[in-house]
């Protein structure tokens, strides 16, 4: 449900998304879930390009509901199942833009890890508090 999740971002589709059976293939879904995270990191604050702490994706997974074709535009929603020490568990939920019918519900969970020494490493702060403000229950 649209209400479940804390943050939203409008991603539109392209025409080169589409497969030889007329709808966005499969694996689109995943650069979506890449694109809403990793804004919404750069948002927060997150330094991809110079910081000290960077997160390597360690598992990622999703559910298909529905088919989308170019040019629809999706409404995804991003929430926090889970925030320990090191990791996160992203959720993200895709939907027709400005409709309730969802069309895919996945997850992606980030390790953060020293950018040198790739050795897990603490969420920093300000991150941590960003991301608290996407926890549900």
């Amino acid at each position: 449900m649209r209400d479940g999740y804390r943050h939203w971002q409008r991603i539109p589709t392209r025409w080169a998304d589409n497969d030889v059976y007329g709808h966005v293939n499969n694996v689109v879904h995943y650069a979506f879930m890449d694109t809403v995270i990793n804004t919404w990191l750069i948002d927060a604050g997150l330094d991809i390009h110079d910081g000290t702490v960077i997160g390597l994706c360690v598992e990622s997974h999703c559910n298909y509901r529905g088919s989308v074709s170019f040019p629809d535009a999706l409404d995804a929603g991003l929430r926090i199942g889970h925030l320990g020490r090191s990791s996160v568990r992203y959720e993200v939920g895709f939907y027709f833009e400005g409709r309730d019918d969802v069309v895919a519900e996945g997850h992606f969970v980030h390790v953060f890890v020293d950018r040198t020494t790739r050795k897990p490493v603490e969420i920093p702060a300000q991150l941590r508090t960003a991301m608290e403000g996407l926890v549900v229950a």
